[in-house]
């Protein structure tokens, strides 16, 4: 009997704000911009990209630009999306940085 899968789509996983903030997190713990960009990018998605259109004052077109693979987001882009998101960046060292 042969094996029944279905399509992984990640907005299936990102339905309430504690997963979301899980995701963002792990993005940012991969050190990689694109990855983060497509992170928010996705967490705006299952948001609804028209209200968070609204909630960021950037269009769509802007955000489906920003924040996508590839995607090279300013950081004012950054902080307006981090803003409608409810959430706000923080620093912390980085895992290889000994703290003093």
């Amino acid at each position: 009997m042969p094996l029944e899968t279905t399509k992984f789509d990640v907005l299936d996983h990102l339905k309430t704000v504690k997963k979301q903030i899980a995701y963002l997190e792990a993005a940012l713990d991969q050190d990689d911009p694109s990855f983060i960009a497509t992170a928010i990018g996705d967490i705006a998605r299952a948001r609804g990209v028209s209200k968070f259109s609204r909630e960021t004052g950037l269009s769509r077109e802007a955000i489906y630009k920003a924040f996508r693979p590839g995607g090279n987001p300013t950081i004012e882009t950054v902080n307006k999306a981090m803003q409608a998101l409810g959430l706000r960046l923080k620093l912390a060292p980085h895992k290889a940085t000994k703290a003093a």
